[in-house]
């Protein structure tokens, strides 16, 4: 099915008859690769930057947070293993000065605004340009260059040399212990993206590891989709192993194959780059199997889009889904170009796989490219929006919460509770949704209008207005998981 084209809604007027859910997605990503004015700031600088940023996508009705924290095996964060990152302070190696950790910081001001904190990772690639002379002295490459690749003007780690999978499980399993995130994340970089006419140098680990695995010569895609296949699934294991509860995520290159490369025809009706045969990213695979918690598809294109047209995939990936939480990558520019944001909203919401929407990237919705930011608050992301439970890793509601009560303060009142918290438990209360209906209306939880806020403390200010309506206000729990609990008190409040 194909939706009609929409009048296109200029920036700032509301929608009529907006459908909005109660549980979606709405993530951004936050980019560190050549973002080069990170290097011009202090750190105190930095951290208004990051903190105006926040303020802002939380208006926008954002709830997760994308944040690049390994864009070349190296680090936006204390790392054990790799060096400070050449983006985040003009040489790799070099260590903020006065020092600051900006992955923890990161952590911290999204909670305080109770948005996730999506820790993002690019897994193979070491350099992404200038080759071998960003590397300081500590980088692994100059410790073992064998186990890295050059490849046009990339150098990445082999895909084909189990150790690799190995530190790199290391390095994930060193940031999910020392910090709170809330999701490991990959995009869409997995073996390069292929040059034509120049083959991925991959002969000497195919001979040492492949062959003798028992894989034959005219195998090695195969052998290839196998070596990322055991990361992916290595990772999986080392979060199970380590916090059950952070999810695993990737952002994958917009087509999984081509109608015209599948022997079934189970492909989509697009010719373009393929994550299988192009990427060796059997991304359904790992849909399918359980070792990713949620796939992302970055669906950049324009609907109606010769090769890839926007709405055909939206549509493939949607009966792809195969029960796991499944959110779309939207291009700010090219959506907001082509006048393309309502159709899209409505094509994500109205299929029954899609829980959510991904914006690429952060900088262009805080630019308000096309209006975006005043579509998003004024329209699509009006109420303020849960992420989708993840009860396929645990279904266990937290306990309601307690003692709910009223105290008068000069601006209004506060509403205060207590509850079960502890976060070594993730069935545990993480965050608290704050409801409200007036007096007589149904008490109706699943109506995004009565939210009225979210947070991780347990009290709520309300503010007076003018004392000539009676409200009732409820409280629930919501865990690691986003389970949410009953509710069992409501107090009645007059504004």
């Amino acid at each position: 099915m194909q939706l009609k084209p929409r009048p296109h809604v200029p920036p700032g007027h509301p929608v009529e008859n907006i459908q909005i859910p109660k549980r979606e997605f709405r993530g951004a990503w936050i980019q560190t690769v050549f973002q080069d004015e990170y290097a011009q700031m202090t750190p105190v600088e930095m951290q208004r930057d990051f903190i105006r940023k926040l303020d802002f996508l939380k208006k926008c009705g954002i709830n997760a947070i994308i944040f690049q924290v390994r864009p070349e095996a190296d680090a936006w964060y204390a790392s054990k293993y790799e060096p400070w990152s050449r983006f985040l302070t003009g040489k790799q190696g070099k260590a903020p000065s006065p020092m600051w950790d900006p992955l923890d910081f990161m952590i911290r001001e999204c909670h305080k605004r109770n948005m996730e904190l999506h820790a993002w990772l690019n897994p193979y690639r070491a350099s992404a340009s200038n080759g071998e002379s960003i590397f300081a002295p500590n980088h692994l490459y100059k410790k073992e260059p064998w186990r890295f690749i050059k490849y046009r003007d990339l150098i990445v780690f082999d895909p084909g040399i189990p150790d690799n999978r190995k530190f790199i499980c290391k390095v994930i399993k060193d940031i999910v212990t020392r910090y709170d995130v809330d999701a490991i994340h990959f995009d869409d970089y997995f073996y390069p993206y292929p040059a034509k006419d120049v083959p991925f140098p991959d002969d000497a680990s195919f001979r040492k590891y492949g062959l003798k695995a028992g894989w034959k010569e005219n195998q090695r895609n195969d052998w290839r989709r196998d070596n990322v296949d055991r990361l992916i699934y290595e990772i999986k294991q080392t979060l199970l192993d380590t916090k059950p509860w952070v999810r695993f995520g990737i952002s994958p290159f917009g087509i999984y194959r081509n109608k015209a490369s599948t022997p079934d025809g189970s492909g989509s009706d697009t010719n373009g780059l393929q994550n299988y045969d192009d990427l060796y990213a059997d991304v359904i695979k790992w849909v399918k199997s359980g070792w990713i918690d949620y796939c992302m598809p970055q669906v950049y294109w324009e609907i109606g889009h010769k090769l890839a047209d926007y709405t055909t995939l939206v549509h493939w990936w949607d009966r792809n889904a195969y029960d796991r939480h499944l959110y779309i990558g939207q291009n700010v520019k090219r959506t907001m170009d082509m006048k393309e944001l309502q159709e899209k909203m409505e094509m994500t919401r109205s299929l029954k796989h899609i829980s959510g929407n991904c914006f690429w990237p952060a900088n262009e919705v805080l630019h308000n490219t096309g209006g975006i930011a005043d579509q998003l608050r004024t329209n699509y992301h009006r109420y303020p929006a849960l992420i989708p439970a993840y009860t396929k890793m645990n279904q266990e509601a937290p306990d309601e919460i307690r003692n709910l009560s009223l105290r008068k303060t000069e601006v209004g009142y506060l509403l205060e509770w207590s509850a079960t918290m502890n976060q070594r438990n993730p069935n545990d209360a993480e965050y608290f949704v704050i409801y409200r209906v007036p007096e007589g209306a149904p008490m109706d939880i699943n109506d995004p209008k009565n939210i009225v806020g979210t947070t991780r403390d347990t009290s709520f200010e309300i503010i007076y207005r003018n004392g000539t309506r009676n409200y009732m206000y409820g409280v629930t729990a919501v865990n690691r998981y986003h389970n949410e609990s009953r509710i069992k008190q409501w107090r009645k409040v007059r504004i």
